[in-house]
């Protein structure tokens, strides 16, 4: 083989292996392209993703104030509603008591004289006295005051 020919063949060689050279660093530069695009895409969707999570934490965290509230509003009311069953049962102890107190004094004043001889004699007479009878004294009965009533009585301005 001349020495021509084989300076030819080196010569293809060294061009051949220069554009596959180029070849491999178009591609790599467009590669690097490629994921810079694809580290931007993901860059922006990260954002859209966090801006996401904050609205729906912002919207948990109201909610979580707003059920605490109504909570703490039920407790409250709950809390009101047992006072006032409280006071209605001491109310309704206190009037037991004095009901107690004047069935015994009733028994004093008249022993043998019973609940249902008074709704008959009321039935009977329609609060008429008779003629012939003795008259007792009145018995004064304990009046239970409501305390939810503005004092005085009275009408009231603003």
């Amino acid at each position: 083989m001349p020495t021509w020919a084989i300076v030819v063949i080196v010569i293809a060689a060294v061009l051949l292996l220069a554009a596959i050279a180029v070849v491999l660093a178009r591609r790599g530069t467009a590669a690097r392209a490629r994921k810079a695009d694809q580290a931007r895409e993901a860059l922006r969707e990260a954002q859209v993703r966090q801006a996401r999570a904050d609205q729906e934490q912002a919207l948990a965290d109201e909610q979580m104030a707003r059920t605490r509230r109504e909570r703490a509003e039920a407790e409250e009311r709950l809390a009101l509603a047992e006072r006032e069953a409280l006071e209605h049962a001491g109310r309704a102890n206190e009037d037991r008591s004095a009901a107690q107190e004047l069935r015994a004094r009733a028994q004093k004043l008249a022993p043998g004289l019973s609940e249902q001889d008074l709704a008959d004699d009321h039935d009977d007479h329609d609060d008429q006295p008779e003629p012939d009878a003795v008259q007792q004294p009145d018995v004064v009965q304990p009046v239970a005051h409501d305390d939810r009533t503005p004092s005085g009585g009275g009408a009231t301005r603003a």
